[in-house]
């Protein structure tokens, strides 16, 4: 399987905001069998939007890179079969 060009995010610990250093990604929700679809959502000139499907916040903080999210853990990964 490819590797994700457009970062993947999860909010697996319910949190109310997420910040990411990205502003264009992809929502997954939680972990399987938790997720819902998985949604493309680009904040544009905004610096924070929410997530349709889970109302997960997320807010764009320069500081993070593509990878890192405060809280940590909430990068996405897909898991080999």
């Amino acid at each position: 399987m490819a590797a994700h060009s457009i970062p993947h995010f999860q909010n697996d610990g319910g949190h109310q905001v997420v910040e990411i250093g990205v502003k264009e990604f992809m929502c997954t929700g939680a972990s399987a069998p938790f997720d819902h679809p998985h949604i493309f959502i680009d904040l544009g000139d905004e610096n924070e939007k929410v997530c349709s499907y889970c109302s997960t916040l997320y807010r764009y903080n320069s500081a993070l890179k593509p990878t890192e999210t405060n809280p940590p853990g909430c990068v996405y990964h897909v898991k080999a079969a």
